[in-house]
């Protein structure tokens, strides 16, 4: 009885001293301790997200991958599989577990790992306000803090903040991310066994993850499994089947659903110009862009498509690199050592890819095809038909005879690439040009589709926004414009004859050429500006002058500083951005109108507030009547809803002032310049040169009468461009090198009409319009037919073709002409060709003649 009575006194005393060191040490630390209040509104460090309009996730940015979760959105098993591996008493304790203290007290003491004593709270106090550092103050400060915690929250509310915050390994953080990362997966889609697998994450992740480490992360996955086992979590069925399951754990990033990446980026960059790179990275924010998915991949197939089509007419540059090369290729008899299969893997891969490029070794060479092995050792077949292009690149400008066996082409053992064409395999190369094409809505510049060359992983530089390439006759359009506004008409006669101007201060004589060079004498301005004519071009910059047209092409958003102050700017020696030129084609599509380009329609922050609105310029003179609105809406249709109900005039029930797009030209000048460009597609004459048309006239296949457009072409071919538009989309298309000393060079092709062979240079209907056409088609599926509507003050009167002026003639020599009201010729050719005045500034010529 003594015995025992002292046994209780010296616990007792115990108990008092370990209360008294207990108090002590808080009292010592309380200091040091952080405030826990704050774990009360966490905010999580969630990468930004960029979608399309439509909400397609285009891609994300941020160094950690979380995807926060409430507890009740986390499957029962997973968290009992976190639960029996770090924590199995959880629930009963308040914070430190003094069952795990005591045993890995101890351990410690015999000089054994029994464990460690960290509960999840003390995890959570770790990883939100203390350091790794292993040492006795600061296990007391964490312990201490973790009392807090609990004081603090619910259960519940610190086993989400420990699932959420807790790193897994390839900057995942939280189970939502690792799932993610791991398996592509949503946390509810996991089977068990990968549940068990990301529960042992928390111990090592990057050791025993398993991407890094599939052995030790198939280990840790039982230790995981049998914990659950021995908690009854799990029967020993389901037991069995977790642990045989294979490993099955891939690295997956963000799952893009649209692939924009130039488009992405230009997002990107603006939100870190608007919150800085810290907080755009960690703020979660969701952007929504004004990019249409449809439009989008439309103008991803249209570029690459069209920049293969351009590579492949200018020969094969040969195979990548070649695993046994013949010193003798006249020896058909040489023995070639065949190729291992591992040898043809590793070939593989360490070629880098490009979509829509395959690599794969040539295998076998028939008579008229080959036989080619990819990665995974499959084999397939480059028939005749997907190889025959395949001249030999000397040059740009030359190519070798056309092959006749598979063998002028390939060699056994050539690492190439390949591409897939409904359902049949084609001999391609990675293009050496580069290309670029962007399309907006005239009406508030939202902008639809951006593609800034082949491939984002081959270069970053985004064409569209980036390369200032000069115009060539894309710049036309707005030298014409500038004429209409000085005495000049769609019917005026200029002299279509070469120029020689000698320079006295340089003792040069410049000599602009028409391209090619054929002219017309005496031409109307609307038929020159339909052909292109250089000439022209310059007699009208001239008439002009500098001083009136600078201003005015400024007035289409070019930089005056950026304009080459002398007559070559009439030839496009100006250079300009894709994204440029579009914004200046879209104010003859809107009527007259400078928008301003903009990709970011609006932001969400982590809550899914709207933190940002954003407020186009409108092009519209009354603009409370507005009622069109180009940007595609999240159903991919035309929204014809009124402003008052989709437009910034109602930004959540508040009213917000309409920003107007100035007017810089009159609806009138941006009507007849849009009637000479869809001559540029439609206009044809034989009457009065046999075979002339517009240099658009490609664009023709599309079928509609509603679209107009230019082509240009650079001095020496450098650069090619087609820019056009319907009234609801305007689209730039370019196409050139990067390297600046290259052009585009010339080819020779098949002539379609007399089956014969043609060498030509590359230009901008040949180069650059093919690409506009291909996306077109697919964008005007969206866009129904809508004319460009007459404004007022414009009247129609019938001229004579030859002379431009008023006729009453009514055969294939008269045609219908727009003016504006006032600049209509008053003398007109009868049919006896005399000579009459008639007053035509009236509004009724249309009915006269």
């Amino acid at each position: 009885m003594k015995s025992f009575r002292k046994t209780i006194k010296v616990l007792f005393y115990m108990g008092c001293a370990g209360i008294f060191t207990l108090v002590a040490l808080y009292l010592y630390v309380r200091a040091d301790l952080p405030s826990v209040t704050s774990l009360k509104s966490v905010k999580w460090q969630t990468p930004m997200k960029i979608y399309s309009a439509d909400g397609k996730l285009m891609n994300q940015f941020g160094e950690k991958k979380r995807i926060p979760l409430a507890i009740d959105e986390m499957p029962k098993q997973l968290i009992n599989a976190v639960l029996a591996t770090e924590d199995d008493r959880f629930y009963l304790h308040f914070g430190v577990d003094p069952i795990g203290m005591s045993r890995a007290i101890i351990g410690q003491l015999m000089g054994q790992n029994k464990g460690g004593a960290s509960t999840i709270t003390m995890q959570v106090a770790r990883n939100f306000f203390l350091t790794r550092e292993q040492t006795y103050i600061r296990k007391i400060r964490e312990i201490f803090t973790a009392f807090h915690i609990e004081m603090l929250l619910s259960k519940d509310e610190i086993l989400a903040l420990y699932m959420n915050k807790i790193p897994l390994g390839h900057r995942s953080f939280g189970f939502g991310a690792a799932a993610q990362v791991y398996y592509n997966k949503d946390v509810k889609d996991l089977t068990l066994a990968q549940m068990a697998v990301l529960a042992g994450l928390p111990k090592a992740p990057s050791t025993i993850n398993p991407i890094s480490n599939p052995e030790r992360a198939k280990a840790r996955r039982a230790v995981v499994l049998q914990r659950m086992l021995v908690t009854n979590y799990i029967s020993q069925q389901e037991y069995q089947q977790a642990l045989s399951a294979p490993i099955t754990a891939q690295k997956h990033g963000a799952e893009i659903e649209l692939d924009a990446p130039y488009a992405a980026e230009m997002a990107h960059q603006e939100l870190i110009e608007r919150f800085g790179k810290e907080q755009a990275y960690t703020g979660g924010y969701k952007v929504y862009t004004t990019i249409s998915t449809t439009l989008q991949r439309a103008a991803k197939a249209a570029v690459i498509d069209n920049l293969m089509a351009y590579d492949q007419r200018h020969g094969y540059r040969g195979p990548i690199t070649q695993l046994r090369p013949i010193n003798n290729e006249d020896d058909d008899n040489a023995v070639v050592q065949p190729l291992a299969e591992q040898e043809i893997i590793d070939a593989i891969a360490s070629i880098p890819r490009y979509e829509p490029l395959i690599p794969a070794v040539v295998t076998q060479v028939n008579e008229n095809d080959v036989e080619i092995t990819f990665d995974d050792m499959s084999i397939a077949i480059i028939d005749w038909q997907g190889m025959s292009w395949a001249r030999e690149f000397f040059n740009d400008d030359k190519q070798g005879d056309e092959p006749q066996v598979a063998k002028d082409i390939l060699t056994y053992g050539d690492v190439i690439y390949v591409t897939k064409q409904q359902e049949r395999l084609r001999l391609s190369q990675l293009p050496s040009a580069s290309s670029a094409l962007v399309s907006l809505s005239p009406d508030n510049g939202a902008i639809q589709a951006v593609v800034g060359g082949f491939s984002y992983s081959q270069s970053q530089f985004n064409r569209v926004t980036q390369a200032k390439r000069q115009v060539g006759s894309n710049i036309k359009p707005f030298v014409y414009s500038a004429a209409l506004e000085n005495n000049f008409t769609l019917a005026t006669l200029v002299n279509d004859v070469p120029i020689n101007q000698w320079d006295q201060r340089t003792g040069v004589v410049w000599r602009p050429k028409n391209s090619p060079e054929q002219y017309s004498g005496e031409i109307r301005v609307k038929r020159a500006l339909a052909q292109s004519k250089n000439v022209v071009a310059v007699r009208l910059f001239r008439a002009v002058g500098l001083d009136k047209m600078i201003p005015h092409l400024a007035s289409f958003g070019f930089s005056p500083d950026e304009l080459p102050k002398d007559e070559s700017l009439a030839l496009g020696s100006a250079s300009l951005t894709p994204l440029e030129v579009a914004t200046g084609f879209a104010t003859f599509a809107n009527g007259g109108f400078l928008i301003e380009p903009y990709i970011v329609s609006r932001i969400e922050d982590a809550n899914g507030n709207i933190i940002f609105k954003a407020n186009p310029k409108l092009a519209c003179d009354e603009c409370s009547q507005y009622t069109q609105q180009a940007q595609l809406n999240t159903s991919e249709t035309i929204n014809l809803a009124t402003l008052a109900s989709e437009s910034p005039l109602n930004d959540g029930g508040q009213t917000v002032s309409i920003n107007k797009a100035p007017r810089v030209i009159s609806k009138q000048n941006a009507f007849l310049i849009t009637q000479a460009l869809n001559e540029a597609i439609w206009g044809a004459d034989w009457s009065i040169t046999p075979g002339w048309q517009g240099t658009g006239f490609r664009a023709r296949s599309l079928k509609r009468r509603d679209i107009a457009g230019k082509t240009g072409t650079t001095n020496e071919a450098k650069d090619a461009w087609f820019s056009g538009f319907s009234r609801r989309i305007v689209t730039t298309s370019w196409i050139g090198f990067d390297d600046p000393s290259r052009n585009l060079g010339s080819t020779t092709y098949n002539n379609n009409l007399d089956k014969t062979q043609i060498t030509g240079r590359e230009f901008g209907a040949k180069s650059a319009q093919p690409a506009w056409i291909a996306f077109m088609e697919e964008a005007l599926k969206v866009f129904p037919a809508e004319p460009f509507v007459q404004p007022e003050n414009i009247v129609s009167v019938r001229i004579d073709k030859a002379t431009g002026k008023l006729t009453t003639k009514t055969d294939r020599s008269s045609t219908f002409e727009y003016f504006i009201l006032g600049t209509a010729p008053s003398e007109y050719v009868t049919k006896d060709n005399s000579h009459e005045i008639f007053d035509t500034n009236q509004n009724n010529e249309s009915e006269i003649f």
